[in-house]
Formats: structure tokens, sequence, C-alpha cells
């Protein structure tokens, strides 16, 4: 391990900046180009929620020059602006990458800032993708070194350690020295945000944009000589200390370059909390079997205990909180059979057969179940009683999604936003090609003619 008595704050962002002078290892790169099209499909897909509407609106009145885009929508925006507005779509579903260990979504933070700023300053897309890359594991050994305390404690991870990754990231697209990162870290790290309460609110994807603004105006500033504090991390009133008491800074730089967290990064089947996604595959395997849902009269879910603590909303009052109630989550996938964005409108939610099965669903957590297992019992007025068993849940690192399937998932949000523009953004998302950035730029515009298309 890692000396924790070292200058962690200096060595991490030295060792950033080696790193991201480095080409990225074949498999590495994969995982970035998966990270990307799945960030970047779901904020397509959200591009016009009412968060990224009031977002957008709020840009246009208020924001700089408009030079950087919004994927899916046709408004040009200042830096900033294009930043909050682009990390909010990218999470607003909840359907984003997901790093298992930490439950950090990576990539909504780190993709809200270096479209942004490199669709401004026409970066070459393979520097591109190298700082997507470096941002995101940055983002995600922070996490670890946090983890399990601080979001324990009811810090939302992906807000506090985003602002981090989106800082090196756009450190590594600015081209800064070791010395400059470590001024973009220590700003951006001054900047977390977010707060598990904001759990089912528009306040959640505001975390991740937000963190793209703040690390992205934290490079910039490091860019002009603005020096942050030294040693952020490590000091008695730093990083570590504000946030948690039982942080393991060592895990920063174990390994770091050698070992790539990203690809732990996993990519959700279903838009909600990932600890449900065992129960909502188990409930959609019983759907067929269970026939009618009126006649179903009792539920049990054996799981692990973090769904009944992060998902346990009874009764949610629309489709944003029901992506945080494991209740809805089985009720909607026993009555329709699939689980998607359409099972998480407000009417559905509010519907009186889906509010009755939420009502007779009972949990019964046990820490002996894995994080991505579940056992469900769906009892019938017959008195025939359906079990399923999941041992791991799809898109788990036990069952990732493939590259079809991510392709299928990501049809399936462009397509009604952006229609036929499904290949064409599946290939320019792979950004080190000969069309670069701006392919992916053009790709996503609404504006963009839609030929070409051979998917």
């Amino acid at each position: 391990m890692y000396p924790i008595t070292a200058e962690i704050t200096s060595d991490f962002c030295d060792a950033l900046t080696r790193l991201s002078a480095r080409p990225l290892p074949p498999a590495v790169r994969h995982s970035a180009q998966r990270t990307l099209l799945n960030v970047v499909a779901t904020a397509i897909g959200a591009s016009r929620s009412p968060a990224v509407e009031i977002a957008v609106g709020y840009a246009c009145a208020h924001g700089g020059t408009p030079v950087a885009p919004v994927p899916g929508r046709p408004e040009r925006l200042g830096l900033m602006g294009a930043a909050l507005a682009t990390g909010i779509a990218a999470h607003y579903d909840d359907f984003d990458d997901t790093h298992l260990a930490t439950v950090i979504h990576p990539g909504a933070a780190t993709m809200a800032a270096v479209l942004p700023l490199g669709a401004a300053k026409a970066t070459p897309g393979e520097t591109a993708l190298r700082a997507f890359a470096v941002g995101c594991e940055a983002q995600l050994r922070l996490g670890n070194a946090v983890s399990p305390g601080h979001y324990d404690a009811g810090w939302h991870i992906t807000g506090t350690c985003g602002a981090v990754g989106a800082a090196v990231a756009a450190a590594v697209m600015l081209g800064l020295d070791a010395p400059g990162m470590r001024s973009a870290v220590s700003l951006a790290a001054v900047q977390g945000l977010g707060h598990r309460e904001a759990l089912g609110s528009m306040a959640k994807p505001f975390h991740p944009g937000q963190a793209a603004a703040n690390g992205l105006l934290a490079a910039l500033l490091a860019q002009q000589g603005f020096p942050g504090p030294e040693r952020i991390l490590e000091r008695p009133g730093g990083f570590f200390a504000a946030f948690t008491p039982l942080a393991h800074p060592g895990e920063l730089l174990t390994g770091l370059g050698e070992q790539w967290e990203l690809e732990k990064n996993a990519f959700k089947p279903y838009p909600c909390g990932i600890v449900s996604h065992p129960l909502i595959d188990a409930a959609i395997a019983l759907s067929p079997r269970v026939g009618d849902p009126d006649q179903v009269t009792g539920i049990v879910a054996h799981c692990h205990p973090l769904v009944v603590e992060l998902m346990g909303r009874a009764e949610p009052a629309d489709g944003l909180q029901a992506r945080f109630s494991a209740a809805h989550t089985i009720a909607a996938a026993i009555a329709e059979g699939e689980l998607s964005v359409r099972q998480f409108r407000d009417s559905l939610v509010g519907r009186e057969d889906i509010r009755r099965l939420r009502a007779i669903t009972q949990f019964a957590p046990s820490p002996d179940t894995g994080r991505d297992e579940a056992r469900l019992e769906v009892s019938l007025a017959d008195g025939r009683t359906v079990r399923v068993h999941v041992p791991h849940a799809r898109g788990s690192l036990a069952r990732p999604l493939t590259d079809d399937e991510l392709t299928a998932k990501a049809r399936g949000l462009i397509e009604p936003v952006l229609p036929g523009r499904t290949g064409r953004i599946v290939d320019a998302s792979q950004i080190d090609g000969p069309g670069g950035l701006a392919a992916l730029v053009e790709a996503m515009s609404p504006e963009a003619a839609a030929s070409g298309e051979g998917r």
C-alpha cells in the first residue's frame, strides 16, 4: 500500500499528470468509450426534462459567450451553463454509469466538463478521450479513499468527488503541468457538494451538473495562475478530515496507472437506483408466471440491506421519487413486464394497480444477500407462490452489459429525441477516430443532417 503519511495531494496530482501523458491501454480505452457512449445517451434522453429546461433557460438569460453544446439540444451556451445543463441531463433519469464499490456515477460530471471545453477549444478526440478516462479514474480513486464512511455520513459522493474528476479532465485538455494540476484539484476539492437527502428530487442531478461546472472553473482558474490551497486532501482541515474520519488515502495511488477503476464501471439496464436491479430482474422474470397482477396477494423481497436504506420510499409522489422506491420498481416490473423510463412517468406512478402492489410488498433484508443478488416471492389468489432467485443482476460486474446491449440501451434513449441518429452517435462516441470530438458534437445536435445512419 502507498504510505498515507506522504504528501498525498502533490503525489496524486503529479501521478495524474504523468498518467495523462501516456496513451490509454486498449482495455481502458474501450471502457472509456463505453462510459462515454452511455452517458451521452442518457444526457440526450433527458435533454427535454424539466430540470434541463430550467438550467438551459437560465444559461441563455445569464450565461457567457454561447460556444458550447448540450447533447440533444440546439442551443449553444456559455461554458459553465453548458456544463451544468449537460451534467443535469446525464444524471436526471438515474440511468448513467455506476462504479459499484463507491456508487459514484463518474461519467456525468466528467463528460459535462469535457464536452463543452472540447467543443469550444476544438480539442483533438484522442486528447479528449484520454482526459475523460483520467478524470473518471481520479474521481473513482478519490471515492475509494473516502468510502464507505463518506456516503454513510449522508454525502452524495457523485457531487463531492465529481468536481475533482471534472477538474482533472479539464486540466488534461488545457495541457496544465503538474503545478497547474495541483491547483485545479485543490480548487475543485474545496467545492464539493451534495447530500443524500436530495435523492429522489431535481437536486440530485444538480450535483453532477454543478460539480462539472465547479471542476471546469477550477481548471480554467488554475490555467490563469490562480493557486489552490496546498495539501488540500490530507491537511487536518482538508478534504479527508472534513468529509469522513475513516478515509483511506492510500487508495489514491496504489496501483495507479496499472489497475484502472474505470474498468470496474458498470452500466444500468434500468433507470433507477442500482441496488434494486436484482429485484427488478426477478420481477420481470416472474411477470409472465404471475399473469394478472390483480391476483397478487403478497410480495416478499429478499435483498441486501442497502435496498431498504437507499430505496425505502413506500409511496413515491412522482417519477423522480419512484426511482428510489424499490417497492415501485417491483410493482411496475410485475405489472408491466419491463422497466424503462416509461414506468417512471408520474401518471403510472400514481396508477391504482401499481399503488396496490407497492402496498403489499414487504422486504426481508439480510447482509448475507449480495448487493447484486435477490430472491422474490409472489403469493397469488389461487394459493400458489411463485419464486425466483437472481444470483447476479444484469449490468453487474458478474453480468455486464455487452456492447450490443449497450448500443440497444443507447438507441432507446436517443431515438425519441434524435430519430435516426443512433448509429452516428455510437460511431462518433469513439472520439479518437478521424472525426474526433467534432463528429460527436455534430451527431448529437438536432440541426445536423441525419444522413449516414447505418444502424
